[in-house]
């Protein structure tokens, strides 16, 4: 435990780009870090649906990247979206 509090989006953010820094600050930032979305429920403790739904509007706005690996679907945030992350942040 470092004895600082966890650094946490702005609550006022909507909940899909609360998302998107979430996927920032794990490290899915590349496709050598991408996520499957059981994997990104672990982290999360969200229901797969509702990551299912994030990640489409997010890939919509061309925040978050997807490809296929072994006959799954990984996901990372694209450069765009780290970005944008780093406007909200800032």
């Amino acid at each position: 435990m470092s004895g600082y509090p966890p650094v946490m989006p702005s609550p006022e953010l909507p909940e899909e780009f609360q998302f998107l820094c979430m996927l920032h600050n794990v490290g899915a930032i590349n496709p050598e870090r991408a996520l499957t979305i059981s994997e990104i429920s672990k982290w999360t403790n969200k229901e797969s649906t509702e990551i299912k739904n994030h990640l489409g509007r997010l890939h919509e706005l061309g925040y978050v990247q997807s490809f296929k690996k072994n006959e799954s679907e990984k996901y990372h945030v694209s450069v765009t979206g780290i970005r944008k992350v780093l406007t909200l942040y800032s």
